[in-house]
């Protein structure tokens, strides 16, 4: 059998003996094999072709017929030439596809299929991404066997972006005013900076940027610079002037001065762009705790008060206690002596200024696709790139209360808002009209926010809403996983704590003035255990059902949310599985079911009091997770019975997706236009951080940060099978052009090279680390 086989097939060289040729097994003998039979790679070195032949015979080494059979299935599968001569396709058919893979066309791949190096380009942690701006600290209690002693948790502990200053920093009394007025230096000799202009602009400063024709984008848009000498674009906007005594003086200016009546207009303009700006002395205030909350104060004294009555009748509602406190037993028959005590004891309740049904009206629909609070990636200039490209409705960044209390700079930053994001968001209602509703008053940016206690979460709204008014709802973040902001209590933690959270909405809802409340949540905590259904069941009813009055209400009003957004995930899950959206179904058909029930009970004794009620009366419900084409928007809004869709990590990948929802089906962005979106951004940022050293780093960091996730886009001609899902990872690939396969590689250098492209070269101190690392799934984030 051997010396057939080596008569009609070239067997490889033995590399350990030439002069001894190999003898393959027979496939006739019917021994069982110790190993699998494993197929001859291209790329296998000489030993271990020699091995598996030894071994196994010889396999798809040479595929013209003869010594081994295989069955019409494998053959298939291996691309072998079939009777009738032609070569079977590579790869699963559309009806084939292989979970967790994206189907990309065998022309693009780097490797062929089945080989050894057919592998998804990177193992994705998505749990490091959402939340990795509160950064977490240790091992989490849940760790999925790690060994605590390898800290493979934890990653983004203390991620350092290395320096980005000037070799010497020009002294701030000279940074914006002509050569021979400088300012008077408060430290004199004594300063560190450098006061020479010109030995600044020479020795000290780095080269001017050459992109965006090497104009900065901040003087053509505004006619002036805040950055002044330390703009990387100076040289578009200064000159030498010649003085009275005969020397050149540098100033600031170019073709548009600062007198000129377009400039000012101009300049005004962009300034009103930027809104909830907070002022230097409200934080001063709010950090020497000079600002006074009476609303949150008197509400959170009042909870203080009945709950520690509630632990003495741990059964009982507020009211009962109240009645309870006034001698008059529960099992009194006496309704007049009931009456009366219930009537003194009123006094108890904090009637809050203003009442739900007193918010302004919101709305949400299918025409609202919303993006998601995102930590770190979710800045200013991403989300006004998103609602350019069609977002209706947009969040800020997860803001921790205590923070934002205390006044720190960090954190009110988070609620600066773009104008763009002011604009009244898109009204076509299809289903019954939200009365009194008008687009025209509504906004598209909201903020959210993270607490652990009740007196939090009231004082950070109360802070929040008559610091910056220009917000259309404050979202409580009842999901988020993290063990820093889980272990505090807040995030996630508030899901085990129902009888807590009701009481921080229901405080929320009473000193946030007219701007609604909401609230996202998760199904869980654990994957066994989902608690999302009676959560829903307890905000939208009200009190706990062990608390009802004789006409069947609950004698505690309901918490009063306009909107609650369901993530279909556990905190235990995070991203390891799909998004539940059987179980967003079941919430959607739970909310439906409690307002027909309301609407059954209108005008009757049990109706609801209607101040306790969302001002829209009813509960708008958004279900988020796994959404990453139009049509599985469609499918989410159609099948689950959702009034809206939140997007994130789809939003990341392609911000071109709301695009696609309104046009109703996938778009073949081009590379070019890719980049167009880069450059916007990178003008965005500009424009947000500013155009000298510090603003032009903090634009690249964070532009890197968008590209961790924009690689993971696979062009849709580049897929056998529509439409992409999420969580596929692609097999290593190659693009229609180099620009394409550079924007969809998974390496950091090639990121920072696409970021030169428009901010010059990184400065050498600048450092940046991916978040998540290749084949690891042992990092945390937020949900």
């Amino acid at each position: 059998m051997s010396a057939s086989i080596g008569e009609e097939h070239a067997l490889p060289p033995n590399p350990l003996d030439p002069e001894k040729p190999l003898e393959p097994t027979s496939a006739e003998v019917g021994e069982e094999t110790p190993h699998p039979a494993q197929p001859l790679y291209a790329e296998d070195s000489a030993t271990t072709k020699a091995e598996k032949v030894e071994r196994h015979g010889l396999m798809n080494g040479d595929r013209s017929g003869g010594g081994v059979e295989e069955s019409p299935a494998k053959r298939i599968k291996l691309g072998i030439e079939s009777d009738g001569g032609s070569i079977e396709r590579h790869g699963p058919t559309p009806s084939e596809r292989q979970k967790g893979v994206a189907p990309i066309k065998a022309e693009f791949l780097v490797y062929p299929p089945g080989s050894k190096q057919d592998r998804s380009a990177a193992v994705i942690d998505d749990d490091a991404e959402e939340a990795s701006h509160h950064v977490d600290q240790g091992t989490p209690s849940d760790a999925r066997g790690a060994k605590r002693k390898e800290k493979s948790r934890g990653q983004n502990t203390n991620r350092q972006f290395g320096s980005w200053k000037d070799e010497k920093g020009l002294c701030p009394s000279r940074a914006t005013l002509p050569e021979f007025s400088p300012g008077e230096c408060r430290f004199g000799d004594k300063c560190k900076f450098e006061h020479d202009l010109r030995k600044y602009l020479k020795d000290y400063k780095r080269e001017d940027l050459t992109t965006f024709g090497g104009i900065c984008p901040l003087w053509k848009l505004k006619g002036n610079c805040d950055a002044g000498w330390k703009c990387r674009f100076v040289g578009s906007h200064m000159h030498e002037r010649d003085t009275d005594d005969g020397r050149k003086e540098l100033v600031l200016g170019g073709e548009k001065q600062s007198g000129d009546p377009s400039s000012a207009s101009e300049t005004s303009r962009c300034e009103s762009d930027i809104v909830n700006v907070v002022t230097t002395q409200q934080k001063l205030d709010l950090a020497k705790r000079r600002t006074q909350t009476p609303k949150a104060d008197a509400y959170t004294d009042w909870l203080e008060k009945t709950g520690k009555k509630l632990e003495k009748n741990p059964h009982s509602s507020a009211q009962e206690v109240a009645t309870a406190d006034n001698g008059v037993k529960k099992e009194d028959t006496d309704s007049a002596v009931k009456k009366t005590a219930v009537e003194d004891n009123r006094a108890l309740y904090t009637d809050p200024p203003f009442l739900p049904s007193e918010k302004r009206r919101i709305y949400f629909g299918p025409e609202t696709p919303v993006l998601a609070p995102l930590t770190t990636q979710g800045n200013l200039p991403f989300r006004r790139l998103c609602v350019g490209l069609g977002a209706q409705l947009t969040y800020s960044e997860m803001a921790m209360g205590m923070p934002l209390i205390q006044g720190q700079k960090s954190e009110w930053a988070l609620m600066r808002a773009h104008a763009s994001e002011m604009t009244p968001p898109a009204y076509h209602p299809q289903g019954p009209i939200v009365e009194t509703y008008s687009n025209a008053h509504d906004l598209k940016f909201g903020a959210q926010i993270a607490a652990n206690k009740p007196w939090v979460a009231l004082k950070t709204t109360e802070i929040l809403t008559a610091t910056c008014p220009r917000l259309r709802v404050v979202d409580l973040n009842c999901g988020c996983p993290i063990d820093l902001v889980y272990r505090q209590g807040a995030g996630s933690a508030l899901l085990d704590s129902h009888s807590k959270l009701e009481k921080m909405l229901r405080g929320m809802n009473a000193v946030s003035g007219p701007v609604p409340i909401t609230a996202k949540i998760r199904m869980g905590t654990r994957n066994d255990k989902p608690t999302a259904l009676k959560l829903i069941d307890r905000l939208l009813h009200g009190g706990g059902h062990d608390a009802l009055s004789s006409s069947g209400a609950s004698t505690d009003p309901p918490s009063g949310v306009a909107a609650l957004t369901l993530h279909g995930r556990s905190r235990q899950q995070r991203y390891t599985k799909d998004a539940d959206w059987g179980y967003i179904s079941q919430c959607a058909a739970l909310i439906r079911s409690l307002h027909g029930r309301a609407d059954a009970l209108a005008d009757t004794v049990r109706a609801p009091d209607p101040r306790s009620q969302p001002a829209a009366a009813r509960v708008f419900f958004l279900g988020n997770g796994d959404c990453y084409s139009p049509g599985d928007y469609a499918a989410h809004l159609r099948d689950s019975g959702v009034d809206a869709v939140m997007l994130a990590r789809a939003a990341l990948i392609k911000p071109w997706i709301f695009e696609e929802i309104a046009a109703g089906h996938a778009i073949d962005k081009s590379a070019p236009d890719r980049l167009a979106l880069v450059q916007q951004y990178v003008r965005f940022g500009l424009e947000t951080w500013g155009s000298d050293e510090m603003g032009v780093a903090i634009t690249r960091r964070f532009l890197l940060e968008w590209l961790s996730f924009a690689y993971r886009y696979v062009p849709v001609a580049l897929l056998e099978v529509l439409p992409p899902r999420l969580q596929d990872r692609p097999p290593r690939w190659r693009g229609r052009s180099d620009l394409e396969t550079l924007l969809g590689s998974d390496h950091y250098r090639d990121w920072i090279k696409i970021t030169e492209m428009f901010l010059g070269p990184a400065h050498k101190d600048f450092k940046f680390a991916p978040k998540h690392k290749s084949n690891s799934y042992e990092i945390e984030a937020e949900g």
